[in-house]
This record gives C-alpha cells, structure tokens and sequence, in this order.
C-alpha cells in the first residue's frame, strides 16, 4: 500500500468525489488511533481511514455486521453509514461512521466505577449471544488461551524485567492458571476482541461508547471479559461479574489470563512509544501497569455468576 498524507485537503477531495452530498460538512482529524485514521465529519458522523492497518478486511467487516449488531447494544457504536474505495490519489479503505461522543479512556478516566461495571456487563450480555455460522473467525484470537502462548511469551520477555518488577511470578502463575481452565463449552457468541482504553469511549465519568469492531469474531467470551480489569477501575471486577451473571468459574479462570496478556501487551506499547519506535503509544504504559496490578490483586474466587 503506498504511502500518503492524508489531509484535510485530500480527504475532502475525495469526498467530493465519492460523496459530494457530505464533502462541504466541516472537517477536522481527531488525536488518537492506531490501525486507522479519525477524521470528525460534521456533527453526526466520522470518516475512519487506514492507518497502520494493512489489511481492507477490518473495515469491511465492520462494514458487513455492525449495521445488523448496532440495533441490540445498548451502548453507541460506529454505525458505517457511506464506504469509501481506494482510489490513485488515496489508495486506502475508507468508512464514513456515525460519530460516538465521549473521549477516548487513555485520554480519559472512569470515576464512576459500579455504575461503568454495569454499563459494560449489560453492553456485553447483549454483544455476547450466538454468532451466525457464516460469523468471523479468528485464528489468533477467540480461542484458548493455550492457543497464545507464543503471543504471550512474546509480550511477557519483550516487557523491560524492571517494569514487571517482582510480580513477574504471579503474572506467570495467572497465565499458567488460564491456560490450566477448562475450554469454552457455549456455543461461539459475538466477540468484540479488541476491548482496551483505546477502544471505549467515556462521559461523565462513566463508559458511553465502544468503538472499533475491526476484530470482531465468533468465539470465546472471555476475550471480552478481560476488560473487567483492564478497563474498570480497582474494586470493579466483581460487581462487574455479578451483573454480567453469564460467566462460569473456567470462563473468569481464561479471562483473567487474557486480561494479563492485554496488560502486557499495553505495557509494550507504553514502552514502544516512550522510545520513539514507530505504532508506540507512550500513554498505555501506565495503563497497562495499572491492568496489571488489577489482575494480580482482584483474583478469580469471589465472583459468581
């Protein structure tokens, strides 16, 4: 994929070409994002372009189920309302989206925190149901966690020792713990996959939205789970699996380890981005630490379903 600047100026140029009816809405980028570009689009709606991600399947994805999904959440996401094609001045995937409002929660804060555990338990009771058979998969993610040892093992030895600290052992023994637990038995159910502070929007101190569903899959809940620490403010789990009430003691066991896995991989980033390497996100580090402290303080034995 070749290399461009995406400006103000290129972009409105094709939308003008592609959709003249919304090319004079004002328009201006938003800080943030990773895999893909923001651009706010008038009040109402966004334009996602790819960034980092190399990949047109994400947004078409999000493209194909999110117009069905969207109606039975009960949070705000980004509805893909107009598909941009690549084209020889912008040779990239592009969505016009409709506009979550909140700020992103690593540039924000949860002070609200058993009225946030709620909000995402309910988000996530009605996300998590059946998955159509011709539903996404993935190989890498929504299965085991035995299945990720390598990612694991990558994030754990890439993570500067200092930052782990002398938890080291008990981030160890709470993977470990995670790969020992018994494997999904439900049917695969909806899987946002993603779930990390980058990814949720928040207002009012509480979480108002949840935003790209690029890797949604069918598979595993506890993907998802995971953000019972690595979203919620300390104290939070529990209150968090009281109300989700769908998760077994295997399911917490996996989630649990994954949120350790999620908290790694954050740390990483946290520590790309404080050297300057290129994807770094200087921010999630202590986001990440934050994670991590949760998963090894709040552990499985007091939540029920």
């Amino acid at each position: 994929m070749s290399e461009v600047e995406i400006t103000a100026s290129l972009l409105r140029d094709v939308l003008r070409e592609q959709h003249p009816d919304l090319s004079e809405l004002p328009l201006r980028e938003v800080e943030g994002g990773w895999g893909n570009q923001m651009w706010r689009l008038g009040d109402e709606l966004a334009v996602r372009v790819q960034r980092m991600d190399t990949t047109h399947d994400h947004q078409l994805k999000e493209r194909r189920w999110l117009p069905l999904l969207a109606p039975d959440l009960p949070l705000p996401v980004p509805v893909p309302v107009r598909e941009g094609a690549p084209s020889e001045r912008l040779p990239k995937i592009w969505t016009v989206v409709t506009w979550v409002p909140g700020q992103p929660l690593d540039h924000g804060s949860i002070t609200r925190g058993a009225h946030a555990a709620d909000t995402l338990a309910t988000f996530l009771r009605s996300l998590h149901v059946p998955a159509p058979v011709d539903a996404p998969v993935d190989p890498a993610r929504g299965t085991h966690p035995r299945d990720c040892k390598d990612g694991f093992d990558h994030f754990f030895g890439a993570v500067d020792a200092e930052a782990i600290g002398p938890d080291a052992d008990g981030v160890r023994a709470v993977w470990d713990d995670a790969v020992a637990a018994a494997a999904w038995q439900g049917p695969p159910v909806w899987v946002h996959g993603d779930l990390h502070p980058a990814n949720v929007v928040v207002s009012d101190g509480t979480l108002a939205g949840v935003v790209d569903f690029g890797e949604l899959f069918a598979g595993d809940p506890a993907w998802d789970l995971a953000a019972a620490w690595v979203l919620l403010p300390a104290g939070s789990a529990e209150r968090f699996f009281a109300t989700y009430a769908m998760a077994d003691e295997e399911t917490i066991r996996r989630s649990r380890g994954l949120a350790a896995l999620k908290s790694l991989f954050l740390m990483l980033m946290g520590q790309n981005g404080d050297r300057g390497l290129p994807g770094g996100k200087p921010g999630w580090g202590p986001a990440g630490r934050a994670a991590l402290d949760r998963v090894l303080s709040e552990h499985r034995t007091p939540f029920r379903g």
